[in-house]
């Protein structure tokens, strides 16, 4: 099985040059599932309706949310809440029978007589938000299935800190067939296949704008990295450099045998 992942697709930018490469990408890879990061796709906050759309035109399989996951929710919410998730939202949000959160939370996708899983977790550490134990509730999902009627298991952690990090993708090594993390946006060098099959990365990056502050222009920001008053209006940067990142995982057996990340650079003249 060949998977392609790839990180947050920031605005208007990111979705251009998504459109842009995921042909080639795709010509070259012969991925069998494309997960992708959504959340930002809609002017850092959404997505929208439009933009699941998008999505399903240029073929990715899966989608994950994090921690805007619910920002946009009324316009989409028909679209996502049945019984095929396309979108997954973060499983550990707290829920009671009473109040039930919208979208699936886990789900096995079926294509070409291959099966996998796809988990989304988000940290509650320094992200400002009240989650479940994230690796407690890792445990329990697996659980739930037969792994030996899945082909791969592949689990996006959205944190914060590296400790989380390097304990979890420890944990799940012959486990998960791929344990990625995401947030920080910037790209890390420790791809790897972990001494029992499990392959990792820190962080995937992003779709958008390189040289800005995760996607935005650094005038809008200055003022509050100088005084915490964060009074003006931030704006995505209008850049002529932009980046694409992405994993490139090849799995048998649901054990991870190949991991490769890919960064493409483009300089508008």
């Amino acid at each position: 099985m060949k998977v392609l992942i790839f990180g947050d697709i920031y605005g208007k930018v990111g979705r251009f040059w998504l459109a842009k490469e995921i042909v080639s990408l795709k010509e070259k890879y012969n991925p069998d599932f494309i997960i992708a990061n959504w959340e930002n796709m809609t002017h850092w906050s959404g997505p929208n309706k439009n933009h699941l759309a998008f999505l399903k035109d240029l073929w990715v399989d899966i989608v994950t949310w994090w921690n805007h996951t619910l920002s946009r929710k009324m316009d989409i919410l028909e679209e996502l809440d049945g019984e095929s998730p396309y979108a997954l939202r973060p499983d550990n949000y707290y829920e009671t029978d009473e109040f039930k959160l919208p979208w699936k939370w886990h789900a096995v996708y079926e294509k070409d007589w291959k099966k996998i899983l796809v988990i989304n977790l988000l940290s509650g550490v320094f992200l400002r938000v009240d989650v479940y134990n994230p690796f407690i509730r890792l445990e329990e999902i697996l659980k739930q299935y037969n792994r030996d009627e899945l082909d791969a298991i592949v689990v996006d952690f959205h944190r914060e800190t590296t400790s989380e990090i390097n304990a979890m993708a420890l944990m799940q090594d012959w486990i998960a067939s791929v344990v990625f993390w995401t947030h920080t946006h910037i790209q890390t060098n420790d791809d790897k296949i972990l001494p029992k099959w499990t392959a990792m990365i820190s962080d995937v990056w992003m779709v958008g704008a390189e040289n800005s502050v995760i996607w935005a222009d650094l005038e809008g920001l200055r003022q509050g990295f100088m005084t915490w008053w964060w009074l003006k209006k931030i704006e995505p940067r209008e850049a002529t450099e932009y980046v694409v990142n992405w994993l490139f995982v090849e799995i048998e057996d649901k054990k991870a045998t190949k991991v490769e990340k890919i960064r493409i650079n483009w300089k508008l003249n």
